[in-house]
């Protein structure tokens, strides 16, 4: 059975959806005004594995994963760069998408947009103000958090802390400095929509909850997002939902990611150092950002570090180097296998070995348990590593329990994989792939290496073996090792 760490009940507890077999899940996806970062990157790969869990668990899924195009820090940045506002929301929503997909992070099922949920948000402020949940004035509309008793549940806040630690400007068309904005009236030159109260446009936080009611009604499974989103957005999208619906109403179970870490900072612009999800994928390749990701618990805080710029220039990080030679070993261990498999004949049902058998059953142990994807990882690891000693050392095991453990082997690290979004590339496209940016961070010239690679080739073809030695110390000299598997001579970067 699933079970999931609940932060509002701060347990974790058996999940069981409202409708048996399927997960309703809403994630807060991006406001549409810069570039997307690494931080993003990673609280969506986070959210991407888990809905690819549930699926591999067996669930039927619908992921909702919304597009904030109308915020203070969209006008905001319109008005820097004398960009059409929705112009520059599109644009940057736009490429979003393209860097996510740079990580394996596929499109959610339902993608709304604020901007087309007006009429929606306008009617549940409307039920909030009859309701006195919420009120008008000078043509906004503020909830009042004091009539909403259950106010700071989620974040472990209470109203009393919170009204001694507001950092709010004094504004006196509020009657409390804790509550927040419904809607907003229109300023000159901004952006606005018809409204009860005249023309404006939506607070932050009520978008979200329009947009949950309109695509998966008044209750639903699964919330999610980052840590820094538990308060105030999580809190008040809470309040302002059940204070419109009522109090078993909204999500079921919430659920947070951890924070993304710089040398043990937080990531922000002020700190100078937030990474662009295109420099890191041309440095590390998608794939390793996302297996740096899900080696850590989604809960968990990550860490990262940059070593430099290398020695053939260009972003590396320390982390991701890792990343990046774990999933080379995992590649050219799939590599070996399909390999194998394709000159092995059918060895038909029958007993496995041991690690055959338990790859699978780790994994989903794994991944029921609070999507604990470094357990499944260190499964996947275990199952390689005995893939390569069967096929080190043919005579460990019976010749048929042998070709039947490879050929699962092989499935399974395939078939686990693509419940973290991993091992789902052409093992000889991926290692190719690596070594050009290996070759280029350490200068290393492929044309160079390929010709002497040729030579010793036709030097071992004339039983040249001593300048087949010396041209494999040439290599090894420039940083370069030479293989020579069944399908002929191929050669790796040292590391």
């Amino acid at each position: 059975m699933l079970r999931i760490y609940d932060s509002f009940r701060r347990a974790k507890i058996p999940f069981t959806p409202i409708r048996p077999g399927h997960v309703s899940i809403y994630v807060c996806g991006p406001t549409t005004y810069a570039a997307a970062h690494i931080g993003h990157a990673y609280s969506a790969i986070c959210f991407d594995t888990i809905c690819r869990a549930l699926r591999w668990l067996g669930f039927e899924v619908t992921h909702v994963r919304n597009v904030t195009d109308i915020d203070d820090k969209i006008i905001a940045r319109a008005n820097e760069t004398g960009e059409a506002w929705d112009g520059l929301a599109a644009r940057y929503a736009g490429e979003y998408s393209r860097d996510m997909a740079r990580f394996g992070v596929g499109a959610p099922d339902i993608e709304p947009r604020a901007t087309d949920h007006i009429a929606g948000i306008v009617a549940l402020i409307e039920k909030l103000v009859a309701a006195g949940k919420a009120y008008e004035s000078g043509g906004d509309v503020w909830f009042s958090v004091e009539s909403f008793a259950d106010y700071g549940k989620l974040s472990g806040q209470s109203l009393g802390e919170l009204r001694a630690g507001a950092r709010v400007e004094v504004d006196d068309r509020k009657r409390s400095p804790v509550d927040f904005a419904l809607w907003k009236a229109a300023k000159p030159g901004e952006p606005s929509w018809e409204s009860p109260w005249g023309r404006g446009r939506p607070g932050w936080h009520i978008e979200c909850s329009a947009m949950c009611l309109a695509h998966l009604g008044e209750t639903f499974d699964l919330h999610g997002g980052g840590k820094d989103l538990i308060f105030p957005h999580h809190e008040n999208e809470i309040a302002q939902s059940q204070g419109a619906l009522g109090p078993d109403t909204f999500a079921r179970y919430w659920l947070h990611n951890g924070f993304l870490n710089f040398a043990g900072e937080k990531m922000s612009k002020s700190l100078g150092n937030v990474l662009g999800c295109e420099a890191i994928a041309e440095a590390h390749g998608g794939e390793a950002m996302r297996f740096f990701t899900v080696s850590h618990h989604y809960r968990s805080p990550a860490n990262f570090e940059i070593a430099g710029d290398g020695a053939g220039g260009g972003l590396a990080l320390v982390d991701l180097e890792a990343a990046e030679r774990r999933l080379d070993y995992f590649y050219a261990t799939l590599q070996r296998l399909d390999a194998f498999a394709a000159t092995a004949a059918d060895p038909g049902d029958g007993e496995v070995t041991e690690a055959a058998a338990a790859l699978a059953p780790a994994v989903r142990a794994a991944l029921e348990d609070d999507f604990n994807t470094p357990v499944a990882i260190a499964a996947l690891g275990e199952a390689a590593r005995a893939a390569n000693k069967l096929l080190d050392e043919p005579k460990s095991a019976p010749k048929a329990v042998r070709k039947r453990s490879l050929v699962r082997l092989r499935d399974g690290l395939r078939d686990g994989g693509s419940a973290l979004g991993l091992l789902q590339g052409d093992p000889a496209e991926f290692l190719a792939s690596r070594r050009r940016r290996l070759a280029k961070k350490r200068g290393i010239d492929t044309v160079a290496v390929e010709k002497l690679v040729g030579e010793r080739t036709v030097a071992r073809q004339e039983r040249d073996f001593g300048r087949a030695d010396e041209l494999r110390e040439e290599l090894a000299g420039l940083g370069v090792e030479v293989l020579d598997p069944p399908a002929g001579p191929d050669w790796r970067i040292t590391e």
